[in-house]
């Protein structure tokens, strides 16, 4: 993407959505979403909050509760996904280092591709070819493994992987598949596994090691992948067996004097995060954002600094907290998720927005969901107990294109039931307009 997008991206960016017009639906139309999502419906159980926008008219056709915060879990993302494009423009942020001899020093700088998923991989070994020993330092990692606001019982899945300043294997254990003696990579933590009588189907972590338990008798043996606890000295012993090379840790500070190295591309990631609902992903994201702007990680100083700078013309502040939507902490409106998301129409290509949002009924976390003939969600899901959201584009028979978000949180029910009814409300929608 080049310079000269991104400084029309800022001007743009200023400018919109300083504040909500309205429009109106016809009469009929009016009365058939209130009837969908007023008292006497399904959503009057629980709290609901709806928004929908014209996009061309720059009206809003219908709202319901959209002043209201809610919980809005993964669609976080869409924050972190603004952030990204607008900070880190087409690459990540791999490390910062400095060159003395025969040793490089590296400072991570947040870059999550190393040897996770299949991410496109920065050249390691060529750029660590002319040295005999890395020095790695963590001096310039302000956050912490965990983000403000997570759920301590999460740590055991793969979902809440921990934060690093330089991951590797995503900061994950593969369990391998097989029924009899369980195998593992990276392979050093093979002999860390031991069985247990406890009425356990998967193998499971131990909350302060990395030691591993399974129940030989109820052992179900499926591919799995379980949160590594980490820790500086672990990962230069895991870097060594990457690269064949000597590392230590020595917690220097990061000179004044030093380099930058950008080794991957940005789109695949931003995309799995999008698709997938990638958490860890999202963290690093936010981790190379801050990376970017002060050279030193601190998600929460990221954030703030993109809330003052870039964000203050949203209808409600945001009360935003990670890069993921992992912590409770996180609150949006409707009508300021709809703000935000219009930013991003505006400014974004449409085969990339495309590409990133998924698709009812045909990728990402709507695969098996508002399926169609014709697409005609394209939007990021936000889920986690109790509370479930939907935030994109609706596309009408017409064949244009409306911005809405659809946000619920405290409802006794399953999450499939409340996105079921919300189908129900969105394929009416697609009728009308």
């Amino acid at each position: 993407m080049t310079k000269s997008y991104f400084l029309t991206f800022l001007l743009i960016g200023s400018l919109l959505f300083s504040h909500f017009s309205f429009g109106q639906l016809s009469r009929e139309e009016y009365e058939k979403l209130e009837q969908s999502l007023g008292q006497t419906s399904f959503f009057g159980g629980h709290l609901t909050g709806f928004m929908l926008y014209d996009l061309d008219s720059q009206q809003v056709l219908y709202e319901k509760n959209s002043q209201i915060h809610f919980t809005p879990a993964s669609t976080t993302k869409l924050f972190t996904l603004f952030a990204s494009i607008l900070v880190l423009n087409d690459s990540t942020q791999t490390f910062r280092y400095v060159s003395k001899g025969d040793t490089l020093h590296i400072w991570g700088a947040g870059d999550p591709s190393w040897d996770y998923l299949d991410l496109p991989q920065p050249d390691f070994d060529s750029f660590f070819a002319p040295y005999d020993v890395i020095s790695f330092s963590d001096a310039n990692l302000r956050s912490t493994p965990f983000g403000a606001g997570w759920q301590w019982d999460d740590y055991l899945y793969y979902f809440s992987a921990e934060r690093s300043s330089l991951p590797i294997h995503g900061n994950l254990l593969k369990v391998l598949p097989g029924k009899s003696n369980p195998r593992v990579f990276p392979t050093r933590f093979q002999s860390m596994i031991s069985t247990t009588n406890r009425d356990i189907k998967d193998m499971e972590r131990d909350f302060h090691s990395n030691h591993f338990f399974y129940n030989p008798k109820s052992y179900r043996g499926r591919e799995d992948y379980l949160p590594l606890l980490t820790s500086p000295e672990l990962f230069v012993s895991l870097a060594s067996d990457a690269t064949g090379k000597s590392w230590i840790y020595s917690p220097d500070s990061l000179p004044e004097n030093h380099q930058l190295w950008r080794g991957a591309t940005l789109f695949p990631i931003l995309k799995e995060m999008m698709l997938e609902s990638d958490n860890f992903l999202a963290e690093q994201l936010m981790f190379m954002v801050s990376d970017r702007l002060f050279g030193e990680i601190d998600t929460e100083r990221a954030i703030e600094y993109m809330i003052e700078s870039f964000l203050t013309d949203l209808p409600d502040e945001p009360i935003w907290v990670d890069g993921s939507g992992l912590s409770r902490y996180n609150l949006f409106t409707p009508r300021t998720m709809v703000g935000l998301f219009e930013k991003l129409y505006r400014v974004v290509p449409d085969q990339m927005l495309f590409e990133l949002l998924p698709t009812g009924g045909v990728s990402g976390t709507i695969e098996n969901e508002y399926k169609a003939e014709s697409p005609y969600i394209f939007a990021k899901t936000g889920t986690m107990s109790n509370n479930h959201s939907l935030v994109g584009l609706i596309r009408g028979k017409s064949g244009r294109y409306f911005a809405f978000a659809f946000m619920n949180s405290n409802y006794p029910w399953k999450a499939s039931l409340v996105r079921r009814e919300m189908e129900k409300v969105l394929s009416s929608l697609r009728d009308m307009l």
